[in-house]
């Protein structure tokens, strides 16, 4: 490309316009309808940094900035704008050293970034989640980090979801209200990002931003092309995943304050995307990062259709300008032509409103920023014609420039580390086998008592049945007692009853004896007969 003093040719004006290296990390504006010169414009200043060392990351929305990587071809167009721009020197077309990149992998080296570098305020704004929901998702996240537990891809944060939701009860007077309900909508919405490709963008190996800024052999700066042709069917991913760059670009890189020029600069195309339907939060953040990037030496260039697409504030930071045509058919679109022409420093030469509904294809109003950092009179110019091929690559030389690369082998195959699934998974595993070591135990327990209880059931019967065994055999005893003190009592008695008996008839025999000797007086002999007889019988009677 060519330069004055170092400065960088990428228009002509009156006078050739130049951008001042210097004052590239102070941000830019390009701007225009559909079909004006946009991609040109972009792909000139891209072109003019690489040639002065400087990397730049640029995307491409429509397929044709992937040219770059060719040299252009001479043709009448390119011929007529070198006369519109007056350049006398000899124009080389030439290719430059591009790197491609692709978050689907399909058209470039894979782009990946984990879920904890992503952060639940983006991820909430990918996700579309209201503020309960974006709550819930703050808690997840901080858990997770509680836990020391990595949240890397989609399956670590539906894992980690379904944790909290299953503990909310338990986590609600640490963290806060966790609702099952909501988390199932956060879950469902995860299930659209999947199938949007978001399982393909999360994992790793994740992206080191510190490989796009690079320069070749030939201390060119390295142009990143990343190719969004298919991730532009997803504004929502699209906007997020450039926004999550630019954040990450500001944390990973030191303070540098102004250089000579830029460590990298930076396109992003379809700018509207990123500010459409962002919470005031999401803007601030925005604001912040694009506001003090500068400082890194990283340059900010939005790519839209109209000024008005840009906040106010964001807006004010963007000092270097390239405002291509647009239409004024509505009354809105006069109203984003008059906001286009109040960003410029006003031209006494013309009506810079007019003008800009009047401009061609490769026509412009443009006003870089001069030595002091003061924008320059706005003026009506022609831009470059870029050196690099107009449309898209050959396929199979962007093939080559794929697998070539070292960050091919680097980036190509994602891998599954460990991180918050295996992690939960492995904790519901320990705590599946401590519950069935416990149900074991307890089991164990249970049937111990059980057996104690029939032990003592069986003792209890045992020491009862000796008991009724003892009083049988008691009872039995005192029967036995008292059938034997009962025969001994009939025996007694039949033995008293016997004497008794005996005793009578002995008395009956005496009476009758002694009757009989009284009677019979007849003789003494007789009387002494009777009592010897008397004495005799009485003498075994007393024996007895």
């Amino acid at each position: 490309m060519y330069t004055q003093d170092g400065k960088l040719w990428i228009a002509t004006g009156e006078t050739p316009i130049y951008l001042n290296p210097r004052m590239a990390n102070r941000h830019g504006l390009i701007a225009g309808a559909t079909g004006t010169g946009k991609t040109v414009s972009l792909k000139v200043m891209a072109e003019s940094f690489s040639d002065i060392g400087v990397p730049v990351f640029m995307v491409d929305i429509k397929g044709d900035v992937s040219g770059i990587a060719q040299a252009g071809v001479q043709s009448d167009k390119i011929t007529s704008q070198l006369e519109k721009t007056r350049v006398t020197e000899p124009f080389e077309l030439k290719e430059y050293p591009v790197m491609f990149w692709d978050i689907y992998g399909e058209k470039g080296v894979p782009v990946r970034t984990t879920i904890s570098a992503m952060g639940s305020t983006l991820l909430a704004r990918l996700l579309g989640l209201n503020e309960t929901q974006q709550g819930v998702l703050d808690i997840a996240f901080r858990v997770a980090d509680d836990m020391q537990l990595l949240l890397i891809d989609i399956k670590d944060l539906k894992a980690m979801l379904q944790y909290v939701g299953d503990n909310a009860k338990d986590l609600q007077f640490e963290y806060g209200n966790v609702s099952k309900a909501t988390v199932g909508t956060i879950v469902r919405s995860l299930l659209s990002l999947e199938d949007a490709g978001g399982n393909i963008f999360f994992g790793e190996p994740d992206l080191d931003i510190k490989d796009f800024v690079r320069t070749s052999i030939n201390s060119r700066g390295i142009i990143n092309v990343l190719d969004c042709v298919k991730l532009g069917n997803n504004p929502k991913l699209y906007s997020t995943f450039l926004l999550w760059m630019l954040t990450d670009l500001y944390e990973t890189f030191p303070e540098v304050g102004d250089m000579d020029k830029p460590r990298m600069a930076f396109f992003f195309d379809e700018a509207h995307l990123l500010f459409k339907d962002a919470p005031k939060a999401l803007l601030d953040k925005i604001e912040q990062v694009i506001r003090l990037i500068r400082s890194k030496g990283i340059g900010i260039y939005f790519i839209t259709q109209s000024p008005a697409d840009i906040p106010d504030t964001i807006l004010a930071q963007l000092g270097n300008r390239i405002q291509h045509a647009l239409r004024a058919f509505t009354p809105a679109d006069q109203k984003a032509v008059k906001v286009a022409a109040d960003t410029f420093r006003a031209n006494p030469n013309f009506n810079t409103a007019d003008v800009i509904s009047l401009l061609g294809t490769g026509e412009a109003l443009v006003s870089f920023l001069d030595d002091d950092g003061a924008p320059e009179v706005v003026q009506k110019a022609f831009i470059l014609p870029p050196m690099s091929f107009i449309g898209p690559v050959d396929e199979q030389k962007r093939q080559n420039i794929i697998t070539s690369s070292e960050f091919y082998l680097k980036y190509k195959d994602a891998v599954d580390n460990f991180s918050a699934y295996e992690g939960l998974k492995d904790k519901a595993e320990e705590a599946e086998e401590t519950a069935q070591k416990e149900k074991e135990a307890e089991e164990q327990r249970k049937a111990e008592e059980k057996q104690q209880a029939l032990e003592e059931k069986e003792a209890e019967r045992q020491r009862k049945e000796e008991e009724r065994q003892a009083e049988r055999e008691r009872k039995e005893a005192e029967r036995q007692a008292e059938r034997e003190r009962k025969e001994a009592e009939r025996k007694a008695e039949k033995e008293q009853k016997e004497r008794e008996k005996q005793a009578r008839k002995t008395s009956d025999m005496i009476e009758k004896i002694a009757t009989s000797a009284l009677r019979s007086s007849a003789s003494q002999i007789g009387r002494d007969a009777g009592k010897s007889i008397i004495r005799g019988i009485m003498g075994v009677f007393t024996k007895k």
